[in-house]
């Protein structure tokens, strides 16, 4: 096979990462695609997997602008390469070029879509129809108009499964953090994605008064997508990005405006805090089902919410309830890697 795979955010570099690994093992080649985004570039580039850029972030109306330009970029590359499939998170360029492409072209390549976000109403409603796969976790509550595949899983569980993840002590050592002693993880977005078009932040006096809180009960380090005020720079947390898992993974508790970041905690058995104006079917699924994420969504966000945080902080049974929810729920949920390369190997002896 020759598969397309098309990077829109960082996150995506881990959730096909092990699955580019598995296909090139079996003979397979890939091609990747990708936005400058964060970190997206960091990460290609310390996994050793390499990349075409396609465009660069842009923001507010010029998102529509870089649209034009990556779908352009994009019909240029699939004309080169010939791939058999294009994948993508979201993917909102891999639909609509490849539909076009198959118009005008007679393209045969299958458009596959993974996503995990509901609230990218506008986003869904077009790509949806477009792909010929939607795959999303089971949990998912959204509208799929399409071709629906659900897993019973996490998009998070493709790099952070047992199979695919071991935390490493030694690692988080050499990064001046102490595996052994209790610390806290706080993230903060930069709420610049297209579907975070006008929702708002944490105010700066919550954050001051959220790091307050959780550092009367042990060392804070936050990680941030955009700078850091005077008042919080002292408390960032600086390492290589395909590091943060092994530091996350050995943390006492992940609060943050990150659904992302609060459901790979939840995978690697932290408890989590997630803060947004808007919740997520997995975030909420891990609370339900695990009690390993609490949501502060919806008209929740406003509340004053720091004082449970620091209660959570110091509660002295959190970890070992964490420890038993993971257990059941690995023991209840795939490795999704391994669901992605079923599928695509299932479809291709059917072609």
């Amino acid at each position: 096979m020759r598969l397309l795979i098309d990077i829109l955010h960082p996150t995506h570099v881990h959730i096909f990462r092990n699955l580019i690994a598995e296909l090139t093992r079996r003979g397979h080649t890939v091609h990747v695609t990708m936005r400058e985004k964060d970190v997206s570039r960091e990460l290609l580039e310390q996994y050793g997997l390499g990349y075409e850029v396609l465009s660069r972030q842009r923001r507010g109306l010029g998102l529509g602008v870089e649209f034009v330009e990556r779908g352009a970029r994009l019909w240029r590359s699939i004309e080169r390469f010939r791939p058999d499939y294009l994948l993508g998170c979201m993917g909102p360029s891999i639909a609509s070029v490849g539909r076009l492409r198959r118009l005008l072209r007679r393209d045969r390549a299958r458009i596959v879509v993974f996503y995990d976000t509901e609230m990218a109403a506008l986003t869904n409603s077009f790509v949806y129809p477009l792909a010929d796969y939607v795959c999303t976790a089971d949990c998912y509550y959204g509208r799929v108009s399409g071709n629906h595949l659900t897993y019973p899983s996490y998009q998070q569980l493709a790099y952070l499964h047992p199979r695919r993840f071991t935390p490493d002590e030694g690692i988080v050592r050499e990064l001046g953090v102490d595996p052994a002693s209790r610390y806290f993880i706080v993230r903060f977005v930069s709420y610049e994605a297209s579907h975070d078009l006008g929702d708002r932040s944490i105010p700066l006096t919550k954050k001051l008064a959220l790091v307050a809180a959780l550092a009367r009960h042990g060392r804070v380090y936050v990680s941030s997508e955009k700078a850091l005020p005077a008042e919080l720079a002292p408390y960032a947390l600086r390492m290589p990005a395909s590091r943060m898992h092994h530091v996350l993974a050995h943390a006492s508790l992940l609060v943050g405006e990150s659904a992302t970041m609060a459901s790979e905690a939840a995978c690697l058995g932290v408890p989590a805090v997630y803060i947004s104006p808007h919740g997520r079917g997995y975030t909420d699924d891990q609370e339900r089902r695990y009690g390993l994420v609490h949501n502060f969504t919806g008209a929740r966000f406003a509340a004053d919410w720091v004082a449970d945080v620091e209660r959570l902080a110091q509660d002295p049974a959190l970890g070992e309830r964490a420890r038993a929810s993971h257990a059941r729920l690995l023991a209840e949920k795939i490795d999704v890697t391994s669901w992605m390369l079923e599928l695509l190997e299932r479809d291709r002896s059917r072609r």
